[in-house]
């Protein structure tokens, strides 16, 4: 029996186990590093062991220190959770050659699954189906074609070719990203299948030779390869695929000798053919929606898995309605997917039924690594929380997720949570029409969900509102909020916001009655300044300058203001805006959603000029490779740099063609947001 556990990972992953450790009686360690000390599963673990330092390598990577963080804390078992070293055979070996319960598979089935191209061998004999690949970029005859890392996975070292030219740049690149990531830049080339959705099976086996299908998943919505929206049932698949999936997926495990919890994935064609991918050996992200449709706690079985016990069925339960999962992020959609770091100022989502284990109704699960007052460090994977909707039918669950993300407030980084609310309100999406090129074909998710003329302008003068309300609750002298000594002139203020820079413009009668307002846009290089805040002079553009109109005459009446909410009544209809305000920034969460606003200075103090053609750090990070040296000639597009953050590999490249007329960092070197990489002279 296992009576002290240590889960060698961090964060969501952590927490999850911990949960149901506390439910079996199963004392629980965690393991962190320096950024992780205040970390949530840092917190709430029985017991906590430090690991010396911040990178991913030198912490949670170190198979030594985590045995020996075990050992000292006294735990008999170790759980790997995802990531990190999950699916480690070298690790699981270390593990056992310490006396300790290893809850995974086997040490030789995670190394006979841990190359794809191993994999792809040894399961092709076992009449698995595969997709053609090829080692030798020289024997791609056609294309498109996916190259992939050999080892690892979470879509990093993977790239899409089209064009025959493009094939070596994209290998190479494919390499660097893989040997960063997972410390073997192995990659191959296989057959590119257009349209075809992501389908994996949950597959479970003991150690007395029972193995099981717990159904499948559908996982093609997806962003660099990476999943976003997971769901279970998938609403493709028939009884007779799902026959034929559960049959090939067992029939992999079997091959290898496989125990405890994993997953087979496979590509699913338009014609209806699957083909093998890779077989995860491991608890997968996406395990909620599994555990939401099956009504059963994979994490409990892995553990009495580990134990000896046998699989409690030998047959999967019957599914009861659908689930879907969608994966907020701490990035930015619209500019590459970039990653965002920061304090998460606040982090509410309403409705939640159950964290962390399956829910007993209907309704919402959270599985979070984060909380209100979380610091998202650079150094590991940005996914914040994962939330999972379970109802009886599939557009219940999609409305009930699409309903609770608009409605969360996630203050400080930059998320995905509009995309991932278009995504699950567009057409095609409740049509079941989901597959890998989903995104592609739907640009118009990357939009923020307020970004029309009638949604920005009340959170603009919300905003302005409640600012103003609580610089009155700050005075000693009762004075009715906005007032002036000359009625007639407004109060002006700028912001910086979805749509660029803006003047919010208000008067308040003597009653605190709302008199007069206007929301205008104002040029960049004027903003913030008292006789600027205006519209632009003849001959100025403004960005976006046709997104707002003055709204002087719209019949706009204030309801109540405070520091902390305001409401407006538009069109004889009441609408309550919440403000929260940190430092110079103000989140205004409504009904449709919550646009941020920075509060321009009214005398901007002047920021050093850069040289012309300075490329600057988009994000913190390390410099990964440089490939260019001073005095290089560069064309337009050229890559001449990487930055490696979150787990992921930044491109910098030239603007235009020119001469690298200064080069300030080198490989390895740690740069912050703004830091001048590079400057390209234009020839």
């Amino acid at each position: 029996m296992i009576r002290r556990l240590l889960v060698a990972n961090r964060g969501e992953i952590a927490r999850r186990v911990f949960a149901t450790c506390r439910a079996m009686g199963i004392e629980t360690v965690a393991v962190y590093s320096d950024p992780d000390a205040g970390a949530s599963h840092t917190q709430e673990a029985d017991r906590a062991v430090r690991l010396p330092g911040d990178a991913a390598a030198a912490t949670y990577l170190r198979a030594d220190l985590l045995v020996e963080a075990a050992l000292r804390a006294g735990a008999d078992a170790v759980h790997p959770g995802y990531g990190f070293l999950s699916e480690n055979a070298g690790f699981a070996e270390t593990v056992l050659d310490a006396g300790l319960t290893w809850v995974g598979p086997p040490a030789k089935a995670i190394a006979a699954m841990g190359s794809k191209l191993e994999a792809k061998r040894l399961l092709a004999d076992a009449g698995v189906p595969m997709l053609p690949s090829t080692v030798d970029p020289a024997h791609v005859t056609s294309f498109p074609v996916l190259v992939k890392a050999s080892s690892g996975g979470g879509g990093r070292g993977m790239r899409i070719v089209r064009d025959p030219g493009e094939l070596a740049a994209a290998v190479d690149a494919a390499r660097r990203e893989a040997a960063a990531a997972f410390g073997d830049g192995t990659v191959f080339c296989e057959r590119y299948v257009e349209r075809g959705r992501h389908i994996e099976v949950q597959v479970f086996a003991d150690s007395q030779g029972n193995t099981v299908a717990l159904g499948e998943r559908e996982c093609s919505i997806q962003r660099r390869h990476q999943k976003i929206i997971e769901e279970a049932p998938s609403p493709a698949v028939t009884p007779e695929l799902r026959r034929a999936l559960y049959e090939a997926a067992t029939g992999a495990a079997q091959a290898v000798g496989y125990v405890g919890a994993g997953t087979v994935e496979f590509l699913l064609d338009p014609s209806g053919e699957f083909y093998f991918l890779e077989m995860n050996t491991r608890l997968q992200v996406e395990h909620p929606v599994t555990e939401g449709v099956l009504g059963i706690d994979l994490v409990r079985l892995q553990l009495l898995v580990a134990e000896g016990a046998p699989l409690p069925f030998t047959e999967p339960p019957p599914v009861r309605g659908h689930a879907i999962e969608a994966r907020l992020y701490a990035e930015d959609p619209a500019h590459d997917w970039r990653p965002s770091t920061g304090t998460l100022h606040r982090f509410e989502i309403p409705g939640v039924v159950e964290s962390f284990r399956p829910a007993d109704r209907a309704g919402l699960r959270l599985d979070s690594g984060v909380a209100g007052g979380s610091v998202i460090p650079v150094h590991y994977d940005p996914m914040l929380a994962k939330l999972i909707a379970w109802a009886p039918s599939r557009a219940e669950a999609a409305r009930l997720l699409a309903a609770a993300l608009a409605s969360a407030r996630v203050h400080g980084v930059v998320t995905n949570r509009d995309l991932l609310v278009r995504v699950l309100r567009e057409a095609e999406f409740g049509e079941g029409g989901t597959d890998t090129g989903f995104l592609d074909r739907h640009p118009e998710t990357l939009t923020p969900l307020v970004s029309t003329v009638d949604h920005l302008r009340l959170p603009c003068l919300a905003a302005a509102l409640a600012s103003a309300a609580g610089r009155a609750s700050a005075r000693s002298v009762a004075v009715p909020s906005g007032w002036r000594n000359v009625p007639s002139a407004p109060q002006v203020v700028g912001y910086d916001g979805p749509a660029g820079p803006v003047q919010v413009s208000y008067r308040l009668d003597r009653t605190g009655a709302l008199a007069a307002w206007s929301v205008l846009p104002v040029a960049r290089g004027r903003a913030g300044i008292p006789d600027a805040l205006s519209p632009p002079s003849a001959g100025e553009v403004a960005p976006d300058a046709g997104s707002f109109a003055e709204a002087a005459g719209d019949p706009v009446t204030l309801v109540r203001a405070t520091p902390d909410s305001v409401v407006l009544e538009a069109g004889g209809v009441r609408t309550e805006f919440a403000v929260h305000r940190v430092g110079d920034v103000s989140y205004v969460d409504g009904v449709d959603g919550c646009v941020t606003l920075v509060e321009l200075p009214r005398y901007p103090l002047p920021e050093p000029a850069l040289a012309e053609g300075s490329l600057v750090a988009p994000l913190p990070g390390a410099v990964g490779k440089v490939l260019v040296e001073p005095g290089q000639k560069v064309d337009a597009g050229a890559l001449l740099l990487t930055l490696e953050a979150m787990k992921l590999e930044h491109q910098v490249c030239a603007p235009g063609p020119g001469v690298v007329t200064e080069l300030l960092v080198q490989a390895g070197s740690q740069v912050d947001t703004g830091t001048v990489l590079a400057v390209i002279t234009p020839e």
